[in-house]
């Protein structure tokens, strides 16, 4: 775990969009893609504390999917080491996605990993509604451990995208009037298909980019466009505040090659910021 390090580390994966049959856009392999993130934490030797998916696991329409995403979350887990948690988006079908674990009683939910406690909400129709935001609001009346971290899919702030400005979640105030004064360290999303880190009523939010595509970021003001680029984050939570990476799964040649020099950790470049 990272506790050795001073800082708790949770990989945050978002808008899978699996399909069954035929890939996406002819592409895009979403279980596969979750396999691809088992390898990258096998090779790098990460150890984050927990693994959370925040939502679309399934594209629209694919609910006979969950059955291989499960499967390709159960491998991921296997190789973090962790538990894998996941939450559903607009895409998700609610009631077929109780065939994940952890859902079958519903979908939301709270889960302790050692001394971190995640707040796992469903904004699939796009709001938490009253009875998720009194639910958040009496849970965070109990601190718990090192702190406590929200997960849904629906960020609560607008995209910078004209398109997608108006897209987020619908009563984001009430749910972060709710988590004011708690011990929220984080609050994790998705939905936009691209990284977005800001601070909110001093909660730290970070929407992570999305392992199916990312964002045309100049598509224009009334369309919307996706790189075939599959990417997640690595959020991690210090004593002082909240830093968040994204992190690609594409690995194209390296532009250069240095030695370290063991003194001052830099290369022997001169391309070193």
């Amino acid at each position: 775990m990272s506790h050795a390090t001073g800082r708790l580390t949770v990989l945050h994966i978002s808008d899978v969009h699996a399909t069954g049959g035929d890939l996406l856009y002819e592409r895009v392999d979403g279980a596969r893609r979750l396999r691809a993130v088992g390898d990258y934490v096998r090779q790098t030797g990460i150890t984050p504390e927990a693994v959370v998916v925040t939502g679309d696991l399934v594209q629209r329409g694919h609910g006979g999917a969950y059955g291989a995403v499960q499967e390709a979350l159960d491998e991921l887990e296997n190789a973090a080491g962790v538990p894998v948690l996941t939450v559903i988006g607009n895409h998700d079908d609610p009631e077929r996605a109780r065939e994940l674990r952890g859902h079958a009683r519903g979908h939301c939910r709270e889960v302790r990993v050692d001394d971190l406690r995640f707040l796992l909400l469903d904004s699939s129709t796009g709001e938490l509604g009253s009875a998720q935001i009194a639910w958040v609001r009496d849970a965070l009346r109990t601190p718990y451990g090192s702190g406590t971290v929200i997960a849904l899919h629906h960020p609560p702030l607008g995209s910078p995208m004209p398109t997608l400005a108006r897209a987020g979640l619908r009563d984001a105030d009430a749910l972060l009037e709710a988590a004011a004064g708690g011990d929220v360290r984080a609050i994790l999303a998705g939905h936009f298909h691209h990284a977005i880190a800001a601070t909110l009523g001093g909660i730290p939010v970070s929407v992570a980019p999305s392992l199916a595509y990312h964002q045309v970021m100049d598509a224009g003001p009334d369309r919307v466009s996706g790189h075939d680029s599959a990417m997640f984050s690595l959020v991690h939570l210090v004593p002082d505040g909240v830093s968040a990476t994204s992190v690609s799964l594409e690995s194209p040649a390296p532009l250069f090659t240095s030695p370290i020099d063991p003194k001052n950790q830099m290369g022997n470049h001169d391309h070193a910021a």
